[in-house]
């Protein structure tokens, strides 16, 4: 009889701390979708991007020279890399077809 108890006692307490939890997780943790109005990040906070500095090549080398001296940080010593990557392998290519 005890045993019986116990186990209906401990159902109901489970059942109601499930339901308080799916009742309350929108005011504990609300949807992470949520949209928040932000003004606009200025531009240069932005890092360009790699076709940025495929298409302007003196810049994406004055930029990776920059972030070897350590005077350039963030994602554009990424994206100019890539950028000058990118360039000397199409210029590979075209030396050795002959294009």
């Amino acid at each position: 009889m005890l045993q019986g108890k116990t186990r209906i006692i401990v159902l109901v307490t489970l059942v109601v701390g499930f339901t308080g939890g799916f009742i309350l997780r929108p005011v504990i943790m609300p949807p992470a979708n949520k949209t928040v109005a932000v003004g606009a990040a200025p531009a240069s906070a932005q890092a360009r991007s790699t076709q940025y500095f495929v298409a302007n090549v003196a810049e994406a080398r004055q930029v990776v020279a920059g972030c070897r001296d350590g005077s350039v940080r963030g994602g554009e010593c990424t994206n100019a890399e890539e950028a000058l990557i990118k360039v000397d392998a199409a210029e590979r290519r075209k030396r050795f077809l002959g294009n």
